[in-house]
């Protein structure tokens, strides 16, 4: 049997869990996720390999409007490049809903010469499922699409369909990553994404938006990793409330962070972190370039 390998964009607005969807194709905790909008900043690759086919799936922020400080700009840019150079599209909306928003997404989907996939996921939540073909029904009139697959990402309702048509679409070639291997990313960016998970888990609203996480040092010797990570806020109060009194925020972060690169690593980590204001960082080009937001690789 021939060996089949392609890349897979998996785009759309902010919070209709792609990376969600990546995760459970990949039986492995790789794109962070929560349950607020934009968590995904950056370009992930997820791998996924099954007997002759291999399939590099391309993880991308959110595409989202009215947001005009540059690092929405990157993102923006970041989801629009993957449509350009990957073998086949999946487009995620959530549930009944198509609003402005996928409509702008999928006028960028719609350009790409590659097979476009829908997918609509969050199935398990609809109250009458008897409303989503009528649904599909009026989108596909005026949005065609190749194939159209309802799921729930999260309760992993009707993945195996979905996985079925992208093996067997994708393009005749050899492998280009190894057979065990998971992704394209380093250790040292995975690590400073579960932090960044983990702050946008446990504060509010606001804060979450204005922090960056840099790995200023990631020692992995042995079955033990020491790991030093700068965490970048915009504003003095921002610092203050991650911090937390006497510093009992910052602390339940790491606690957080810990236990999950130790899953991730398999080996004991000593994780120490630093919070410093760095003011309009999110906005300022030189400042996202220093924190990897211009970057292919992590």
């Amino acid at each position: 049997m021939r060996r089949r390998f392609g890349f897979v964009g998996i785009v759309g607005r902010p919070n209709v869990g792609k990376s969600t969807l990546l995760n459970h194709i990949l039986g492995f905790k790789l794109s962070i996720t929560s349950r607020k909008p934009q968590t995904t900043r950056h370009r992930i690759l997820g791998i996924w390999t099954e007997d002759e086919t291999q399939i590099a799936f391309v993880d991308t922020p959110g595409m989202h409007i009215d947001q005009p400080k540059a690092m929405n700009r990157v993102m923006n840019q970041t989801a629009e490049q993957a449509l350009s150079s990957v073998d086949l599209v999946v487009m995620l909306s959530d549930g009944k809903v198509w609003n402005e928003l996928d409509e702008r997404v999928y006028q960028k989907v719609k350009r790409a010469s590659a097979p476009k996939y829908w997918v609509i996921n969050k199935i398990d939540q609809l109250d009458n499922k008897k409303e989503l073909l009528p649904h599909i029904q009026r989108t596909v009139e005026e949005h065609p699409f190749d194939e159209v697959f309802p799921v729930s990402a999260l309760k992993n309702l009707n993945l195996e369909p979905l996985l079925t048509t992208l093996k067997i679409h994708v393009p005749e070639g050899p492998f280009m990553y190894d057979e065990d291997q998971i992704t394209d990313r380093s250790e040292r960016f995975l690590a400073a994404e579960i932090v960044r998970e983990q702050i946008m888990r446990q504060l509010g609203d606001e804060v979450p938006y204005e922090t960056a996480v840099e790995i200023e040092s990631f020692d992995h010797t042995g079955d033990r990793v020491g790991i030093h990570a700068l965490i970048s806020v915009e504003r003095g109060g921002q610092k203050a409330i991650l911090v937390g009194e006497g510093g009992g925020r910052l602390k339940q972060i790491g606690i957080g962070a810990r236990r999950r690169l130790e899953d991730l690593l398999e080996a004991h980590v000593a994780l120490k972190l630093w919070v410093k204001v760095r003011s309009s960082w999110s906005n300022d080009e030189r400042a996202l370039k220093s924190l990897g937001y211009f970057e292919s690789e992590g």
